[in-house]
């Protein structure tokens, strides 16, 4: 597995992790045991990023991390590159969400974290979404203050806009910024990867094979209305997804001409647009893995790059990749 830079002065990580929101079940049923065959996988095949959020599951992805890791003795702490996140809050009483970058909320989310996972450090802490009362200098200050303790190696900022990560990055080094970003989203083009790679930043793509769109088996209709996320996301309902479906098959074809899977084209694709990009895809199945480890393997000449752009063109989609509820919280700068 080939390695990548996490941050200007961040450690050596591999050039793909795992997205362990697909430990819980928000996109299909799975089980604990499901997940700790993927992480013994993701080991056999050199993977050593994996990226969690107190919030998937309601802390289950951290405590099946957590159960994994207790297993492994005293190596438990050297076997992969962690990182979690905060910042996304749920209210008791409403069950409605809201968005918390308090000093006080972020240092016992990060205790709560510490404790699923049965670690007293973790490598990278995210600021999950943006509290616009609380300014990103305060937030950045806070994130610091976690380095001094000991408890964190270093912090990024999820789902964030370049001029928010500039104004961070003159308080302090930020390791990492997380967004969405394969060839289904493209925006992050429109300054993100520019501002990350000037500024040494890692971007860390998540759902780079488009949701599943940009697989070999993506999404009927019926399964998509069984997911709640995808239940009311734009490009999953009718008729985008059938037109979504019909824009792709050209690219599973290439794929296949390939001799890959779509999915590890994707992946491929993406690592081959800069050096500091690091995606992270989800998945429950271990076969799915290896198509991943797969791209990451693949090397693309400009031609081939070329040719896959022309087949899935920037603008190709059908829908938004947001409805307008899951667009509350992160920042839109194009």
């Amino acid at each position: 597995m080939q390695k990548r830079k996490m941050g200007k002065n961040g450690p050596m990580t591999s050039a793909i992790g795992i997205g362990a929101m697909s430990f819980t079940n928000f996109y299909g049923e799975t089980s604990e045991d499901q997940s700790h065959k993927l992480l013994s996988s993701a080991l056999d095949n050199g993977i050593s990023h994996i990226d969690t959020a107190n919030v998937y599951g309601g802390g289950l992805s951290e405590e099946v991390i957590g159960n994994f890791l207790s297993m492994q003795g005293s190596q438990k702490d050297k076997l992969f590159h962690i990182a979690t996140k905060a910042g996304i809050a749920v209210d008791k009483n409403s069950g409605c969400r809201y968005f918390d970058n308090s000093p006080a909320y972020l240092k016992v989310e990060l205790e709560k974290s510490l404790l699923r996972l049965g670690l007293d450090y973790i490598d990278l802490y995210y600021i999950h979404r943006r509290d616009n009362d609380t300014p990103i200098e305060e937030v950045t200050e806070t994130l610091a203050s976690f380095i001094k303790a000991g408890k964190i190696g270093a912090f990024g900022f999820s789902e964030i806009s370049p001029t928010s990560l500039y104004r961070a990055a003159a308080i302090h080094e930020v390791a990492a910024v997380q967004s969405e970003y394969s060839l289904a989203v493209r925006s992050p083009e429109m300054g993100l990867v520019q501002a990350t790679a000037e500024l040494g930043t890692a971007l860390v793509a998540f759902s780079p094979v488009g949701r599943s769109l940009l697989t070999d088996k993506p999404p009927s209709f019926k399964k998509a209305q069984a997911i709640s996320f995808l239940k009311s996301n734009p490009r999953f309902n009718e008729p985008n997804l059938s037109l979504n479906i019909v824009a792709t098959a050209g690219f599973r074809k290439l794929a296949a001409e390939f001799q890959m899977s779509a999915a590890a084209l994707a992946v491929a694709w993406l690592l081959h647009k800069a050096p500091h990009i690091i995606p992270i895809p989800g998945t429950r199945s271990v076969d799915h893995l290896s198509e991943h480890c797969h791209g990451a393997s693949k090397q693309l000449s400009p031609d081939e790059m070329a040719l896959i752009e022309q087949v899935l063109p920037i603008g190709w989609a059908h829908g938004d990749r947001y409805s307008d509820d899951q667009w509350i919280g992160p920042e839109r700068y194009c």
